[in-house]
């Protein structure tokens, strides 16, 4: 990687307005790169990459930077993370910066304290304590720390996946079947997909593949009705209903107009005609108790505190909080608890997130289980081998995180209510 003189100016710029985290970080950079119309691809991705490295290892950089100044945590982003020599940034360098440069790089990284080089709030380590050893939570760490790949998911209402690899193969774009998911694809680098012909037909959507197969897990058959409770933009939606070969009815519910309407593009790409999305106020809706005892199937992808996707949106642990912990929590159980009474008897309930924590996937689980006696667990590893997954350490529930399965952290329950 290379670096001009103008592009580490604007580099700086970014980060003094991103580091602050007054908002999301992705949103904060589009803002950044909207007041900035001049500055071509190559100087946004170089800018882009090297704050979201720099809010990945955050915790090592400002304990090797003192006070945090943004120009000097681009200096030892760019040489600790990024592995510039000091003759490749000599046209950046000031007459002080050197010598400091010099002395940082001879740092020993894994010779420093350990929660510096998990790059994780105390408080998340701490919790992840309660269940996982030094080495295993590392792992997971620098799992997180890594760059998350580009994952398509192959709309198969539409298409094949054979069809689509063999499409991007004969255009040069290397891409490989996902290990897990049976409809996902992988690109080996980051590719305009938003201009591409098969983007542009519906055949693909970006998905990563946890997220497809938490979709998968449920399962969903032609002509049944099915609930994505917190429906989000709909990617989830979407492969509902591809899987239902567009017949029955998939309700996509949200509390934000603002998310159901970029499923709208979405929908009308996909050529899909059994999806039906909607804003609700809440979890109590008036819509929503009108389909109570009238469903198959609902997938209740949880908000929760989003620590699985660090890989996408580093700065997420350091906004998250301990008190907005608790608060998902609750709200999670409320939101599983008002799922619950649409589904007919029979009927199935997978509850998601994207977190890493317990509280927020197997002590949710267990407390729905204990209030919800006419609901069984059903095995995650079960369902799994029926749809010819194999995910390792698979059991009654299904966990995926990026340094074992090489997706974001996920989590994922089954329950079925009795007959």
């Amino acid at each position: 990687m290379q670096i001009t003189s103008a592009q580490f100016s604007q580099l700086v710029e970014a980060l003094t307005v991103v580091l602050p985290l007054v908002s999301p970080a992705d949103v904060t950079l589009k803002h950044f790169f909207r007041e900035h119309p001049k500055l071509g691809g190559r100087d946004r991705a170089v800018i882009a990459e090297t704050v979201y490295a720099v809010l990945r290892r955050r915790r090592l950089l400002e304990h090797l930077v003192p006070h945090g100044v943004p120009r000097r945590m681009a200096l030892a982003a760019l040489v600790k993370l990024n592995g510039l020599s000091l003759k490749q940034l000599a046209p950046l360098l000031r007459h002080d910066d050197e010598v400091w440069l010099a002395a940082l790089k001879s740092v020993k990284t894994e010779s420093l304290p350990f929660e510096i080089r998990a790059d994780l709030p105390d408080w998340v380590i701490k919790r992840l304590r309660l269940w996982l050893d030094d080495g295993q939570i590392l792992a997971l760490a620098q799992g997180l720390q890594t760059t998350a790949p580009l994952d398509l998911r192959v709309n198969i209402f539409r298409t094949r996946r054979d069809a689509v690899l063999e499409t991007l193969l004969a255009e040069g774009i290397a891409a490989e079947p996902t290990r897990l998911s049976p409809v996902g694809i992988r690109l080996a680098q980051k590719i305009a997909l938003n201009k591409h012909p098969l983007f542009l037909s519906g055949d693909v959507e970006v998905q990563d593949e946890g997220s497809q197969l938490l979709g998968l897990l449920m399962e969903a058959r032609r002509g049944e009705m099915v609930v994505d409770f917190c429906a989000g933009a709909g990617g989830k939606s979407l492969l509902l209903g591809a899987a239902m070969q567009s017949q029955g009815r998939v309700y996509a519910f949200d509390v934000s107009e603002k998310r159901l309407n970029n499923l709208g593009p979405r929908l009308k790409r996909s050529g899909l005609s059994n999806l039906f999305p909607s804003r609700i106020d809440s979890e109590n809706d008036p819509k929503i108790k009108r389909l109570a005892g009238k469903i198959d199937r609902v997938l209740v992808d949880a908000p929760c505190t989003g620590l699985g996707t660090l890989r996408r949106n580093p700065d997420l642990k350091w906004r998250q909080t301990e008190e907005a912990l608790m608060e998902l929590c609750e709200k999670q159980k409320s939101i599983l608890n008002a799922a619950a009474k649409l589904l007919k008897p029979g009927g199935r309930l997978v509850y998601g997130t994207c977190s890493i924590l317990r509280e927020e996937n197997e002590e949710i689980a267990a407390d729905f289980l204990l209030s919800h006696p006419k609901f069984r667990l059903r095995s995650a590893a079960e369902v799994l081998a029926r749809l010819k997954i194999d995910v390792q350490d698979a059991g009654d529930y299904l966990r995926l995180s990026p340094e074992l399965h090489h997706t974001d952290g996920f989590f994922a329950a089954i329950f079925e209510l009795s007959a």
